[in-house]
């Protein structure tokens, strides 16, 4: 086995390295506190490559794969783990998923957009009563001759409120169950009967966009279904394993960025006339930490490699989905203790990572669920796909 990353993947890294530094730390704090977020920063990254991965050249893609795209988010994510949201909602959700189920014109027409940043994307499937249990939405689309139209609620969608066109998750035959939900590709501002509002009482990650969006009598083109009618499900379920991956990406930036910080507090900080990294409490968090730290990474860049190889991945991909998230709380969480009553103080960045942090046990699927996939393979329930 070879652990090296390539030349050009060492490239990939420092790119997105000196882009976080230069474009989103000088700015990041006061965007974060004004809840801003800058379409044209997406536009920037977009120029830059960063959402090509995994998508074919004739489409704007890179050739790159899943593997630059977890680095390129890592490295955004050690500055601001809100800044790791467009690589899933420009490219490994809308754009990927289009990819590999969406028709010829569908796949010209779109994706291009997203990976260049001109279109906004998103992707909706949670809903005010149905979180982990995807199947149990409400949202439904009835057939109305050269037209369906679609009624429903979304909530918690990122990018909702600002974003172009994306996939929303519906059911079309609801006495079929799972075999009965549809996925739509939606322009969001130009469809009449949708709405969109904010949300922006939120813990954290303030500069990600996040709202709701509601659907009455919204009429959606009969050729705007992604795949086939009744297909919806198993697209879901094939999307969320892929953005997983760019959720465990950014859970391993956060608890990157704040490994950094604490290790450098800890040698700046002195008391008792010495800095207080050269106590043995502080250096056991540190070494912990450390520890923790490489080996999420390794598991992270697996499981993102094996999607690049074509191979199976759901059991590697939840397992780096959870076990990054954890770390994430953890290593945010034992930081802010190093920096004692500072770390609970706004003028130190700790305090958004800890908040930031946070959210990856919920995102794509809660670290609960990420067990249940993970207990179910292991037990020889269910199959590694």
């Amino acid at each position: 086995m070879n652990f090296e990353l390539t030349t050009e993947q060492k490239m990939v890294q420092e790119q997105a390295k000196r882009f976080a530094e230069n474009e989103i730390k000088p700015h990041v704090e006061k965007e974060e506190e004004a809840h801003a977020f800058s379409l044209a920063r997406v536009k920037q990254m977009g120029d830059l490559g960063f959402f090509g991965c995994g998508i074919e050249e004739q489409y704007g893609g890179n050739g790159m794969g899943i593997l630059e795209s977890v680095l390129l988010a890592e490295q955004v994510a050690k500055v601001s783990p809100s800044w790791r949201l467009p690589f899933n909602m420009q490219n490994i959700g809308p754009a990927l998923t289009v990819q590999k189920f969406g028709n010829e014109e569908q796949k010209e027409s779109l994706i291009p957009g997203w990976v260049s940043g001109d279109n906004v994307g998103f992707f909706a499937i949670t809903e005010p009563n149905s979180g982990s249990d995807v199947a149990g939405m409400k949202t439904n689309a009835k057939d109305g001759g050269d037209c369906w139209i679609l009624n429903g609620q979304k909530t918690w969608i990122s990018n909702a409120h600002i974003g172009d066109m994306g996939l929303v998750y519906a059911y079309t035959d609801k006495a079929a169950k799972y075999k009965g939900m549809t996925c739509f590709l939606v322009d969001l501002k130009k469809t009449e009967g949708v709405t969109t509002q904010a949300i922006e009482t939120k813990l954290g990650l303030r500069c990600a966009p996040t709202g709701e969006v509601q659907f009455d009598d919204a009429r959606i083109p009969k050729d705007a279904v992604l795949g086939e009618v009744g297909d919806g499900f198993k697209i879901c379920m094939w999307q969320l394993n892929n953005t997983r991956i760019g959720c465990a990406a950014g859970a391993l930036g956060c608890a990157g960025g704040a490994i950094d910080l604490g290790i450098e507090y800890a040698n700046e900080r002195t008391q008792f006339g010495k800095s207080i990294g050269n106590y043995q409490m502080i250096q056991s968090t540190i070494a912990e930490l450390v520890a923790e730290h490489h080996a999420t990474q390794l598991l992270v860049y697996r499981a993102a490699w094996l999607k690049d190889q074509g191979l199976p991945n759901q059991f590697e991909t939840s397992i780096a989905k959870y076990f990054s998230a954890e770390a994430a709380v953890h290593a945010t969480n034992e930081v802010m203790k190093i920096y004692g009553s500072w770390g609970f103080s706004t003028e130190y960045p700790i305090e958004r990572y800890f908040r930031d942090a946070k959210s990856y046990q919920v995102v794509e699927g809660t670290s609960n669920i990420q067990k249940t996939i993970i207990a179910g393979m292991a037990l020889g329930n269910t199959p590694n796909r």
